[in-house]
């Protein structure tokens, strides 16, 4: 599939995870691609790298600036920097809760802001936003992380409205729980990992969890050209976590 042919696209957090599974196959359907990331030095071609913390913006303008300059201009922002808190509303304090809102939501404030000058120039301008089946659903020991990703859903919706007349689509993506390094680290952090994952793989109706490449997947389809009616939504990747509610296993 080359539906992405000559489409330029930036991911933000694509060193690794979803960002990297979603800058990986932007790549392969096509697109010309940059990664932006704290840590970029596992990036190679045929991507560009670019290093910028989404907490800081006047690195993220550069990094913005230096991969349109790279890319030749802007189609696609994929906002996929992100963090996770665990606890609830007792378990973090005021600079872990600032500073994971100032990752998960004002990180793609700054990244949407510094790009939108080179959308609104795209004749196919997309932005797709991670968020997560925790601003849907009450997950617990989310509660950090999904008053986060509440706030992405919301801000979603909103730039779609802002930004639709200008030809620029706006989504978001809302997966379960996702095989990604971050989960890995709090696997192994858990008393019982593997009693632990069985927990996180059985709240997934399909019994198992998300794999970052069907992420990915969920997001080229909302960024491709070939979704150019869809804007404002959420679509959920997780394993049927938001919608079923399935009987107990008769045993």
């Amino acid at each position: 599939m080359s539906d992405f042919e000559g489409l330029r696209a930036l991911v933000t957090g694509g060193a690794s995870g979803i960002g990297r599974a979603t800058a990986d196959l932007l790549a392969h359907r096509g697109a010309r691609v940059a990664v932006l990331d704290r840590d970029p030095a596992d990036v190679d071609k045929p991507l560009h790298a670019h290093r910028a913390d989404v907490t800081d913006d006047t690195s993220v303008r550069a990094a913005v600036e230096r991969a349109a300059e790279d890319l030749g201009g802007l189609d696609v922002l994929v906002n996929n920097a992100g963090i996770g808190a665990r606890g609830t509303v007792e378990d973090n304090d005021d600079t872990e809760w600032r500073h994971v809102f100032d990752v998960n939501v004002l990180g793609m404030v700054r990244a949407a802001r510094a790009a939108l000058p080179h959308l609104r120039r795209s004749s196919h301008a997309a932005i797709v936003n991670t968020c997560s089946i925790a601003a849907t659903a009450g997950l617990p020991q989310r509660a950090l992380y999904s008053a986060t990703k509440g706030a992405v859903y919301s801000l979603t919706l909103a730039m779609a409205a802002d930004h639709v007349r200008e030809g620029i689509r706006v989504n978001c993506v809302n997966p379960g729980t996702v095989d990604t390094p971050w989960i890995g680290r709090l696997l192994a952090a858990a008393p019982d990992p593997a009693a632990e994952r069985a927990a996180l793989e059985a709240r997934q109706p399909t019994g198992r969890l998300v794999s970052a490449a069907e992420v990915a997947g969920a997001i080229a389809y909302l960024a491709s050209p070939l979704s150019g009616a869809t804007t404002g939504i959420a679509l959920a990747i997780d394993g049927g976590m938001q919608g079923l509610r399935l009987r107990p296993v008769e045993r």
